[in-house]
């Protein structure tokens, strides 16, 4: 099997990054293959992103790349992709593939539609056979086994993979626990969707952003800054554009074994520059906290043109929000710090934020985090399986509900459990 990702847009296999009008994925691509992917899953996509890939251009000028796809994400009405080439494998020529389309299942016309196919064909072997490449070209392992997920059963072999990652001196790490590994994301709950596309928050940021203060005004009293605010309402499960992370890997297995059992977990691990870590009195922070109070036709109106930036509307009232905390904030807002994703250390204003080693990953405007990372944030995985027994481990070291969850009714809970009369314990004694 491979992929044949075909465009008009000459550059465009030169960029980062491409998108696919949803309507051109599987043209020219058998029935049965078709239907098998007509709907992304995480597994279609970890799939696709398995097989390797020619990628090529309209008409007959230009040569074909072969690669790998990193990432695969479903956006609006298109598919935005990130990808990799093979560094030994040399471009081919347009006329080595047109000499063995029918061999690659490439039929007539084909190369001059924009489109993605998947392909049962074993592209590689194709061209061996037709010594277009040597077998030693493809011996780097492609992109889709570099990001596979060594397999943890115990908090002993969890606590060696942590400790085998690379770290530098400069760097600082944070960690994330995932219960169902092919269905959570690395987004914040306010950016949720439903099955149909639509967002299940975003549309009322603003609202959701005043309602809970009116209703519980006197619990924000003591917060000086958005962030401090947004931090709370993240704490009490109101969607924000904040995603927890912790500075403890064993928080982050915790969470990703104290649910759904029987599904296979994962920790995520994220690397960042300490030069690049911002804390609770951040001036970029405000900027993209401050997004929560500023209705979405409003921020829909940002012009990101650098000469009228500042002088918008939208971003004047933003100013005037930011002011609100900072009275002598320069009104001037640099517009890439608003699409930003930062690290953010908050104050540790509260019980669970102190238990759990938490710090927050702040989401700007129609920011999206790669599940593969990107050049600001490095993304390793670590799956978990055996969670029964890792969370009886866990206890052991003291990390359990009552320690994570440090309330009271919690501790209540966890302490009835684990002294409950049990019929099978009895009978051995």
């Amino acid at each position: 099997m491979y992929n044949l990702l075909v465009t008009a847009k000459i550059g465009a296999w030169d960029e980062p990054f491409y998108e696919y009008d949803k309507s051109r994925f599987l043209e020219y691509t058998t029935e049965s293959i078709a239907s098998a992917f007509k709907v992304l899953t995480d597994e279609h996509i970890e799939t696709l992103k398995g097989y390797p890939c020619l990628f090529a251009y309209e008409g007959d000028n230009e040569n074909i790349r072969i690669g790998y796809l990193k990432t695969i994400k479903e956006s609006g009405r298109n598919i935005f992709i990130e990808f990799n080439f093979l560094p030994n494998i040399p471009q081919v020529s347009f006329q080595t593939i047109s000499d063995i389309t029918p061999l690659l299942d490439i039929r007539d016309w084909e190369m001059n539609r924009t489109h993605w196919a998947v392909k049962d064909e074993n592209l590689f072997q194709r061209l061996f056979d037709a010594n277009s490449i040597d077998r030693t070209d493809t011996q780097e392992k492609p992109i889709s086994q570099k990001l596979t997920s060594p397999k943890v059963t115990t908090v002993q072999g969890f606590i060696g993979k942590v400790f085998s990652f690379e770290k530098n001196n400069d760097s600082e790490v944070f960690y994330r626990g995932h219960s169902k590994k092919n269905k959570y994301k690395l987004e914040p709950s306010l950016f949720r969707k439903d099955e149909d596309g639509n967002y299940l928050f975003l549309e009322n940021e603003h609202i959701l952003y005043r309602e809970l203060i009116v209703s519980n005004s006197s619990d924000f009293q003591s917060d000086e800054y958005t962030l401090d605010r947004l931090v709370r309402m993240q704490h009490y499960s109101l969607p924000t554009r904040l995603l927890d992370i912790t500075s403890n890997p064993l928080i982050a297995i915790y969470f990703a074994c104290k649910s759904a059992i029987k599904d296979d977990g994962e920790v995520i691990i994220l690397s960042m520059k300490r030069k690049e870590i911002k804390y609770f009195d951040s001036d970029v922070a405000s900027c993209i906290a401050n997004l929560a109070r500023l209705p979405k036709t409003e921020k829909n109106n940002i012009d990101f043109k650098e000469g009228t930036f500042n002088e918008t509307q939208s971003v004047q009232r933003l100013i005037h929000f930011i002011r609100e905390e900072k009275p002598y904030f320069e009104a001037k807002i640099i517009p890439d710090d608003l699409r930003k994703i930062i690290c953010v250390k908050s104050k540790k204003n509260n019980d669970r934020i102190s238990s759990q080693s938490g710090a927050f990953l702040l989401y700007g405007l129609d920011a999206e985090l790669s599940e593969g990372g990107t050049d600001d944030i490095n993304v390793s995985r670590i799956t978990v399986t055996n969670k029964e027994s890792i969370l009886q481990e866990l206890d052991l070291l003291n990390i359990n509900e009552s320690t994570v969850f440090p309330y009271i009714e919690n501790s209540a809970k966890y302490v009835a459990d684990k002294y409950k009369f049990n019929k099978k314990i009895q009978r051995t004694v």
